[in-house]
């Protein structure tokens, strides 16, 4: 983490919060007295930035200096909701396209889906507030400032992103190695959305049930899977040319 990624010390974090900058997260020590954090705690609660117990180590690694118990990541984009997302994407009357990430815990990985997707046309990128990637120094610049240009959400659970897509009339087909059917068959000339695994475990199974179908992209050597980044953009560009005719 570089020095520009993250603030810390209770006054700058509670000063950057009530200033309304655009927070990812923040660390909290575990053994602090949470009553001296309360005001901050409040804050980002109704910002809905999450807030972590974390042991001292962690945050002695993040900063040498005196952090006084709290480091707060600092995003360098803001985030739209998922219904100002879908909104945005039906006034222009054309068919949607979105990413979900489950959990997709590498900030290159992150930047690299972001710079394909933006060359392929996708209008939204859909994340989980925990438990993924940060939107950091590393995610601007693996994505080649292609984050800047492709809006993001965030969410507090994958599942309810995929029920409200569905409602609105998008197609959630998830990739996954262990389907049968080539992502070559599948029609992505309506709304489509494509939900993308973590790096070691892929697809969540509570996800699996939810979606319209899972989709596999064809492997002929002895590798049995690609990277997430490599595989989101065969995927992307597949939509990309038959969006192309």
């Amino acid at each position: 983490m570089k020095k520009d990624d993250f603030i810390f010390g209770f006054y700058p974090v509670l000063e950057a919060l009530e200033a309304g900058a655009t927070l990812d997260k923040i660390f909290i020590h575990q053994g602090s007295d949470m009553q001296r954090f309360e005001t901050i705690i409040n804050i980002a609660a109704q910002r809905e930035i999450p807030v972590n117990s974390v042991p001292l180590v962690k945050l002695d690694k993040l900063t040498r200096s005196n952090h006084q118990g709290i480091v707060a990541y600092l995003s360098p984009v803001s985030f739209l909701s998922l219904e100002d997302l879908v909104l945005e994407q039906e006034q222009k009357k054309s068919p949607g396209l979105f990413i979900i990430l489950d959990q997709l815990t590498d900030a290159r990985n992150f930047g690299g889906i972001i710079r394909t997707a933006e060359c392929t046309g996708v209008n939204g990128i859909i994340i989980q507030k925990t438990g993924g990637a940060p939107v950091n120094a590393d995610t601007v610049k693996t994505s080649a400032g292609a984050v800047f240009n492709v809006p993001i959400c965030k969410v507090d659970h994958v599942k309810d992103a995929i029920y409200y897509l569905q409602g609105s009339g998008y197609k959630v087909f998830g990739a996954s190695e262990k389907a049968t059917d080539s992502y070559f068959h599948c029609d992505f000339k309506g709304s489509t959305t494509i939900v993308m695994g973590s790096e070691g475990k892929g697809i969540s199974k509570s996800v699996l049930g939810l979606l319209d179908g899972l989709i596999s992209i064809p492997m002929l050597g002895k590798t049995k899977s690609l990277n997430v980044s490599v595989a989101a953009g065969a995927i992307l560009f597949e939509v990309l040319r038959q969006r192309s005719h």
